[in-house]
């Protein structure tokens, strides 16, 4: 942020700008703001994916009231984070369209210095969970390695005597994934008994180690149902944002809203959707199903992403200069999306691997962004071809000239099948076991 703030403050390190119109960046002004922001995207990298992994493992899940705490955590974790967005799509893009781009960057720079030193004062009274592995991803490779190597054994008829696992005493101070599932029983091959009778002293995996495998492989089926909602997701971003930029947005004679500022209106639906969904629509549904959650994980994602189409079928039908109005739909999926999505990637992760988890989550986020330029591009180049007399895009530059509605058309047939993929996942999907469960697994199908 400091760098990024330097590279919008110097003079040496910005272009020159003479009557609203400005020079090219020389190659060190682009090469340093480039720098600038891959700096901020390394850290954002080691921060995003494990703060709110550590916050989540400040609660205890032996103790009932920390749990059901816990259950909200997410929930209150989102709402700060679209707190903190709406900050900086109102004041901050306001500062930089009419003080100065160092002083909107300056601002949060300042902010991020504060929250680091917030941090640390917290540092002698946070928990650490222990780990019963010294190297997680290290085991996750090796799963599959050791089950190819055994691919010739037979798999035994009882798993819960012939298959490897260390004695109940080595996870009395961890919350573990103990006990065989059936799904992908190829796999347990790399936990069979006989392993050393066959040539071999290595001493072969664990049942926990092999589940924990089965863990992240169904989360990464998930995690790929999940790009076409991000994608979607990205929409509020770049094209409503263009679309935007087209409206009147004077409010008197001398104010005029930023179309940047565009977004807050998401944001601020965002604000007021989390708590009725954290206050009455959970508690309203856990009296309806018993369960803690109201609904399970899956069964919100599938709700957001239903949503999420009738959003889109809603862009297909509406006149593209009022297309914006639909934001509002948009809101109510990312409510059951984005809390879901968060509290599901913690909740199913292997416990050693609980930051992979929320990776799948900031990740697929990012690959959505990069598969909507990648749509885009494509889009616009094909249907740009296909015109050949006014070479008129879907997505053009004048957006009065285009068939933006084709393209919102062709994101709701992608949404469309995206939704048909989940439904397949899901209703195969096998949660972990949670802590006072009497079975070893729930099974997806009975729950979603």
């Amino acid at each position: 942020m400091i760098l990024l703030t330097l590279a919008v403050s110097l003079k040496s390190l910005r272009p020159t700008c003479t009557n609203g119109i400005c020079n090219k960046a020389s190659t060190l002004q682009i090469s340093f703001f480039y720098m600038a922001l891959y700096t901020m995207a390394v850290g954002a990298g080691g921060t995003k994916p494990n703060i709110s992994t550590f916050g989540a493992d400040q609660f205890d899940d032996f103790n009932p009231n920390e749990k059901q705490i816990k259950a909200s955590f997410f929930m209150r974790w989102m709402f700060t984070s679209f707190l903190g967005a709406l900050v900086a799509t109102l004041g901050l893009v306001y500062i930089q369209e009419n003080f100065g781009w160092g002083l909107g960057y300056g601002i949060p720079t300042i902010g991020l210095l504060l929250s680091l030193v917030i941090f640390s004062i917290g540092t002698p009274i946070y928990r650490h969970k222990n780990r019963a592995a010294k190297s997680p991803a290290r085991d996750l490779i090796r799963v599959p390695i050791v089950a190819f190597r055994n691919r010739k054994l037979e798999l035994p008829i009882n798993p819960s005597s012939d298959l490897y696992e260390h004695e109940h005493q080595h996870y009395i101070i961890l919350v573990v994934e103990k006990g065989n599932t059936p799904a992908l029983r190829f796999l347990d091959k790399a936990a069979i008994k006989e392993r050393s009778n066959i040539g071999s002293s290595r001493t072969p995996l664990t049942v926990t180690q092999v589940e924990g495998f089965k863990l992240v492989f169904g989360m990464v089926l998930i995690w790929l149902v999940t790009l076409i909602p991000s994608t979607i997701w990205a929409q509020i971003y770049t094209l409503f944002l263009k679309q935007g930029i087209t409206l009147d947005r004077k409010l008197g004679p001398n104010f005029q809203i930023p179309a940047a500022s565009l977004g807050s209106f998401v944001t601020l639906s965002m604000l007021l959707s989390v708590p009725i969904y954290d206050r009455y629509l959970v508690p309203f549904m856990r009296r309806k199903t018993g369960n803690p959650r109201g609904i399970t994980l899956l069964q919100s994602l599938g709700i957001g992403f239903s949503i999420q189409i009738m959003a889109i079928a809603i862009a297909y039908v509406v006149e593209v200069r009022r297309m914006h109005v639909i934001k509002a739909k948009h809101v109510v999926a990312d409510v059951f999306n984005a809390i879901g999505l968060l509290e599901f990637f913690y909740d199913q992760s292997p416990e050693d691997m609980r930051s992979l988890g929320t990776t799948f989550f900031t990740s697929g986020i990012g690959v959505g962004n990069f598969l909507n330029s990648f749509l885009v591009t494509m889009v616009d180049k094909i249907t740009r071809s296909t015109e050949c007399d006014e070479a008129k895009s879907w997505i053009g530059d004048n957006l009065n000239d285009c068939h933006l509605d084709y393209y919102y058309g062709f994101l709701l047939a992608l949404s469309i099948i995206n939704l048909g993929a989940f439904f397949w996942v899901s209703r195969r999907y096998i949660y972990k076991k949670e802590m006072g469960e009497d079975s070893l697994y729930v099974q997806g199908e009975a729950k979603v």
